[in-house]
């Protein structure tokens, strides 16, 4: 199936050669009328609508007056750009002090932020009070965008197939897409998306499952692909690196590579770490973290050595490093540690190795290493394949143990 882009200048539109699919074409979004640019310096009318709204203003005009003095941006509005914020405002349900210290301590702009959010409930849409509050406070510059900047955004979920009931979400969980470009940004990420392989539908559907996945640079999930589908593991681990899918899969290598980039490794230092050990793509970002903080904080090691034991990152936190961190650390406190301990030989050992090595000669460690001391040592060798492929042995009956006899007899005659 054929895919086209064409982008155009009211939205972004996804358009296919198949018969069977419906185009989409997003609705055409209608502008809020301009407001009034004329100003109201008349404070009896705004002192009117502010007690309309609770506030608490005193009957001398005088008092009044030095309140708008110290809020010159009230006199600078009109009356109804200040009632329509007022509304939108107290449509949120927020508390009194709330709107009063909203309009009391910010800027002008604040006013022109609730306009800009209130998108038309006559047409089916609107951002909810939650959604309006995590982008102020998760993407402040938004006051400094005009409308037009924020309705391409929302045209071109629209044009990708989200319904207008998820955008509210979207935007919620990931506030920052407001501050993208539409053509320089986010279009060529959906073109790289596409030629990754992925269906539209599967595009739409992990956006509205996880927004941040808008968060990728263009070129990172595919790099990310093409390491996943050359990975030489056990079938096991493979399996459950794509067991939600290929696109969530990459997605999950893109976080685990940024997260060792942030500790300190190069780019070129993480993809190899992942390539020879794709076990950390299992483990959760927070225990990445925390194993990483462990070898540097606690192990005193340096990051760069998980270059060269990246296996560090594929073994369990509790179960293999702590204890047996604490038994060297013991033994080193001690002098029974005669040569340094590497990271190599910490993680590398086996567990019966470690345990013949480092706790078995010393009692007092077995109870450091706490219930994993229990380790079952086999006895003798094991046993040779010609034991196992041995046939199996069936008792012999009446009839055979008669015709061997019968067979061993004519033998015998004939050698006499």
């Amino acid at each position: 199936m054929e895919v086209l882009y064409r982008p155009s200048m009211a939205s972004f539109r996804i358009i296919t050669t198949t018969r069977r699919r419906t185009l989409f074409f997003p609705k055409p979004i209608k502008q809020n009328p301009n407001f009034s640019s004329t100003t109201y310096n008349n404070p009896t009318h705004l002192q009117n609508l502010l007690k309309h709204y609770n506030f608490p203003l005193s009957n001398h005009n005088n008092n009044n007056n030095n309140i708008f003095k110290t809020n010159q941006h009230l006199l600078n509005s009109t009356l109804t750009d200040i009632e329509t914020s007022l509304k939108i405002l107290s449509s949120f349900n927020p508390s009194n002090n709330f709107i009063i210290s909203t309009v009391y301590n910010c800027p002008r702009s604040v006013l022109e932020v609730s306009r800009k959010f209130d998108l038309y409930p006559d047409d089916g849409f609107r951002f909810s009070s939650a959604t309006v509050t995590r982008v102020l406070e998760e993407f402040p510059m938004v006051i400094t965008m005009s409308e037009e900047q924020i309705w391409n955004k929302v045209e071109f979920l629209l044009g990708l197939g989200i319904h207008r009931s998820k955008i509210d979400y979207v935007i919620r969980m990931y506030p920052g897409i407001l501050g993208f470009g539409v053509k320089n940004r986010l279009e060529p990420l959906i073109g790289e998306f596409v030629e990754m392989g992925f269906k539209f539908s599967e595009i739409r559907d992990e956006i509205v499952t996880n927004p941040e996945i808008l968060r990728s640079e263009v070129g990172e999930l595919s790099k990310c692909l093409r390491m996943l589908n050359g990975l030489k593991c056990r079938v096991g681990i493979k399996e459950k690196i794509f067991s939600d899918g290929a696109f969530r899969a990459s997605y999950n290598v893109k976080l685990r590579i940024d997260c060792l980039h942030k500790h300190g490794l190069s780019y070129r230092d993480v993809f190899s770490v992942v390539w020879r050990e794709p076990r950390v793509v299992l483990y959760d970002l927070d225990e990445i973290d925390k194993k990483i903080e462990f070898l540097v904080n606690v192990m005193k090691f340096d990051v760069c050595c998980l270059v060269d034991v990246p296996e560090y990152l594929g073994v369990h936190f509790e179960k293999q490093i702590v204890p047996r961190y604490n038994v060297i650390g013991y033994l080193r406190s001690k002098g029974g540690v005669g040569d340094e301990v590497g990271l190599r030989s910490l993680v590398k050992f086996s567990r019966l190795r470690f345990y013949n090595l480092y706790v078995k000669p010393y009692p007092e460690c077995e109870k450091i290493y706490g219930r994993f001391a229990d380790v079952k040592v086999r006895q003798g060798h094991p046993e040779g394949l010609w034991k196992l492929f041995k046939p199996p042995k069936y008792s012999d009956s009446k009839e055979d143990v008669k015709n061997i006899r019968s067979f061993m007899e004519q033998l015998r005659q004939t050698i006499v």
